[in-house]
């Protein structure tokens, strides 16, 4: 009886203290609407991993009229998933950023052109670009190669292309390509120009946080990091669970799109977390490729100054 009246007060003590770390909260919101390109952080929510981790996460999805990075510059959420290429952009806008998890290890960024013509043959083409960002690589490319392209900004759909209104548009392996070839138009190697086969191999998605939050919250950082981690290895692991897991996010949200698309993202977006050099997943960001993509947007004056790995890693 005696033990138990010690044991009591020390359990009174452990119950107060545990839940302090449970209830650190952290928003997270990735660069675009549900879907299995961020499969990995849904799953580290849906089984737990961040509970586990100590970090109680909101994902909170940003819409076409309110970006990621306005919630991040306003303090709103606390993590994002930014392409390298636009990461770097915003370094030089003065917003310094950590990389703390990176995801991609390839790029996934495709020029599609019509009636079977190649791409690098349509010199002065007008090729459509995302109106929120994500073709820097393919300005770089097209002033590097001496394309001229003419840039037709669209919002999130391919009905430009498909109605023949411009005559090539940038698509992403994981996504528009599979939109494209499911409305039946020929997807050949011909007209497909895979800037990841053609020296422009620059990584992709990655987890940043200001470096000003990270600085504050280092643990609480790698934690979700560790977390979320987790949660994309156990994706890969259980591609059907995660599957079911990733439809719930879309149906919550109200997303277009169906089960086939998604399975072919999820496929796609874990095909290219592999290394091509070691074939694993290293989830970490290359000083190689920083290099690559910082000299080519240099190059291209999207940057007036390098940017470097050292700039970007949680040192």
């Amino acid at each position: 009886m005696k033990t138990a009246v010690r044991t009591f007060p020390l359990l009174l003590f452990l119950a107060a203290i545990l839940p302090l770390r449970a209830q650190e909260r952290l928003v997270f919101t990735p660069q675009w609407t549900p879907q299995a390109q961020f499969a990995g952080y849904y799953v580290a929510q849906e089984k737990g991993f961040y509970k586990e981790a100590g970090v109680e996460v909101d994902i909170v999805h940003p819409t076409s009229t309110y970006s990621a990075m306005t919630r991040i510059r306003k303090g709103e959420s606390q993590a994002t998933t930014l392409q390298l290429c636009q990461a770097m952009e915003i370094v030089e806008s003065g917003i310094p950023l950590v990389n703390i998890l990176q995801t991609s290890m390839n790029n996934a960024m495709v020029i599609i052109s019509r009636r079977g013509m190649d791409p690098l043959k349509q010199k002065g083409a007008r090729v459509g670009i995302w109106s929120v960002g994500f073709g820097q690589l393919a300005i770089c490319m097209s002033q590097k190669d001496h394309l001229d392209y003419e840039w037709i900004r669209f919002a999130s759909n391919l009905n430009l292309f498909v109605a023949g209104a411009i005559d090539a548009t940038l698509a992403m392996s994981y996504n528009e390509y599979y939109q494209l070839a499911q409305t039946g138009l020929p997807l050949e190697e011909k007209n497909v120009y895979r800037f990841c086969d053609h020296g422009y191999n620059v990584q992709e998605d990655g987890v940043y946080m200001t470096r000003e939050y990270y600085e504050k919250h280092r643990d609480q950082a790698k934690r979700f990091a560790a977390a979320s981690r987790r949660g994309w290895e156990w994706a890969a692991d259980h591609p059907e669970e995660t599957l079911e897991i990733v439809m719930k996010y879309v149906k919550k949200y109200h997303v277009a799109t169906n089960r086939v698309l998604q399975k072919l993202m999820l496929e796609e977006v874990l095909r290219l977390q592999l290394d091509r050099e070691s074939g694993k997943r290293e989830f970490r960001l290359r000083p190689d490729m920083v290099k690559l993509a910082s000299g080519l947007m240099v190059e291209s004056k999207m940057l007036s100054r390098q940017i470097t790995y050292e700039e970007l890693i949680n040192n």
